[in-house]
């Protein structure tokens, strides 16, 4: 499993927060929900966004901007409207000073804003949760990745389907939204930008190397085998791939096995540290738990229970 699949497990697993935004300007909303992972669409109009690090970003009809949390963000009609809404974790939605919001209200089915006949429809998805494995994805992301899709229907999709109430709906919206999210991803590990590791996938050796150990993490692998199976001497694996991904095989799969521990922990809460150890090549559950509280601060246990270390 590569790190973009893995990113969406999460996701589907546990259901993402859809939202639509009909503005009138003059408009402006203050982010401050700490999703670790927000997709936001422009169907009509424009918008600016205003990461809190970096200078506003102007978007048109079409496009779609992936937004990494959990730091705050502003979207606007305009960079200098102030903030007349502040949405906070659970989606509670208040004036800048706490107050009752009266410009902005439902509008139905996972729809709000200032009318129905506002000239800006914004889509935004958030996702509450991702897993330690999709992590090492965001966290080569900058905080805001943005892509042009005014051919691709995955838009016009979502924005026939957000305001529908009938059975099945969320599934269907998830679907679209984790599309919508690998169509941006994807166009932007096409740049020089993307992470070392995901460019030494089109390494014939390193690329090889990479995917074997993604794949069967439970492998007892050695430096040795790997060369082997990939068809090289040890010397020559050690080189490529270190040079291709950053860091050395062994290196690599000591921090990719923890964290599939760290995510099978809570995605299977009745599985024993046993049987998780053997899934992802550990002997033993205690060599694990070992190595998972060097890794994060904390025992297995605490982790998959979400208490502190």
């Amino acid at each position: 499993m590569d790190p973009l699949t893995a990113l969406l497990e999460g996701p589907r697993a546990h259901g993402a927060f859809l939202l639509r935004s009909v503005l009138r300007p003059p408009w402006s909303l203050r982010i401050e929900d700490e999703a670790p992972l927000t997709v936001l669409a422009v169907v009509r109009g424009d918008a600016w966004l205003g990461p809190a690090a970096d200078a506003p970003v102007r978007l048109g009809a079409g496009d779609v901007a992936v937004l990494r949390g959990p730091d705050p963000y502003l979207v606007a009609d305009d960079p200098a409207t102030p903030p007349q809404a502040v949405i906070q974790p659970g989606q509670v939605c208040v004036t800048p000073d706490g107050g009752h919001l009266a410009d902005l209200t439902d509008l139905g089915v996972r729809t709000w804003g200032s009318g129905l006949d506002g000239p800006t429809v914004l889509l935004t998805g958030t996702y509450p949760t991702v897993g330690e494995v999709s992590r090492r994805l965001l966290a080569a992301l900058p905080p805001v990745v943005t892509a042009e899709t005014a051919d691709d229907p995955l838009v016009a999709l979502l924005a026939a389907e957000i305001d529908r109430d009938t059975p099945g709906q969320e599934a269907v919206l998830d679907r679209l939204l984790d599309l919508l999210l690998v169509r941006v991803l994807r166009e932007w590990l096409d740049r020089p930008a993307a992470p070392s590791w995901y460019r030494a996938h089109s390494d014939p050796v390193a690329g090889h190397a990479l995917r074997l150990l993604q794949d069967q993490p439970e492998h007892p692998w050695t430096v040795a085998g790997l060369a082997s199976a990939t068809g090289v001497s040890r010397a020559a694996l050690a080189r490529r791939f270190t040079d291709a991904v950053g860091e050395p095989p062994m290196t690599y799969l000591s921090a990719w096995r923890l964290a599939l521990a760290a995510d099978l922990l809570r995605q299977q809460p009745d599985a024993t540290l046993t049987a998780i150890a053997r899934q992802v090549g550990y002997r033993s559950p205690f060599t694990l738990s070992a190595a998972f509280k060097r890794e994060y601060g904390r025992s297995p246990q605490h982790y998959r229970l979400r208490e502190p270390a």
